[in-house]
């Protein structure tokens, strides 16, 4: 009898402690949240930026964390569950595609303004494709 109630405690106490760990779709999840609150906050600082305030290296500054977090969001969708990662996959395509095609209509301007203007527009498309795609990602 006193040897059931020793197991029974020794596996109680071995549940507890697994129970305090984080599960690997925990950590994915956590991944891609924290990855997307970076690229909404990289996102807003692009499509707040004026004439007067934007910089060649500011932009490109903020559009290479948003590709790190591309990365990030990408490397932890093999741990979410399916309902989450197909969320995760569409918004990721929908936004890499939208990305992709700003970028081709970056820099077929021929003047400096109007370069300036283009690519207002373009941050304000981006900002629009963050809010069609990764705000829908629950979180």
């Amino acid at each position: 009898m006193k040897v059931w109630i020793l197991v029974t405690l020794a596996l109680a106490a071995t549940l507890g402690v697994a129970a305090c760990g984080e599960s690997k779709q925990d950590k994915a999840k956590n991944q891609v949240c924290s990855a997307r609150s970076d690229m909404q906050k990289q996102v807003n600082e692009l499509k707040s930026l004026t004439p007067a305030t934007l910089t060649l290296d500011g932009v490109q500054q903020s559009l290479s964390a948003i590709q790190n977090d591309l990365k990030k969001i990408t490397s932890a969708q093999g741990d979410l569950n399916d309902a989450r990662k197909k969320q995760v996959q569409d918004a990721t395509s929908q936004f890499t595609s939208a990305l992709s095609s700003i970028g081709s209509d970056l820099g077929k301007s021929l003047s400096a303004a109007d370069a300036k203007t283009q690519l207002q527009t373009a941050l304000q498309q981006l900002a629009t494709a963050y809010q069609e795609s990764f705000a829908k990602v629950d979180c």
